[in-house]
């Protein structure tokens, strides 16, 4: 795995939840940094996870903004999961990388 944070791991949103017409944009699917397959994304079930976005706007001294998710389950056997966030991603964030913080940890 590349050099990371310890306290966090890296992941790409990579589309909505869909089927062959319709999308679901209440499920983001994300692909998680070193994580190969179905026994490996398991971990990660529960965690928080922030997409960290800059603004043209400054609030409250800072122009940078996050949304906050949580990863609900697996989506396949490859190891990629499905999150659900408080508001829903913006179709701008496809092919985005999301942070993906190990806490609630179990372990």
């Amino acid at each position: 795995m590349s050099e990371q944070k310890g306290h966090r791991r890296k992941g790409r949103h990579l589309s909505y939840q869909r089927g062959k017409r319709n999308t679901n944009p209440n499920t983001s699917i994300l692909a998680l940094e070193g994580v190969q397959d179905k026994g490996e994304a398991e971990f990660y079930l529960g965690k928080r996870v922030a997409f960290v976005y800059r603004a043209s706007k400054e609030v409250r001294g800072s122009k940078i903004r996050a949304i906050w998710g949580k990863i609900t389950r697996v989506h396949g056997n490859n190891g990629a999961v499905r999150a659900q966030f408080n508001h829903n991603l913006p179709p701008r964030s496809f092919g985005a990388s999301v942070r993906v913080m190990l806490y609630p940890s179990s372990i």
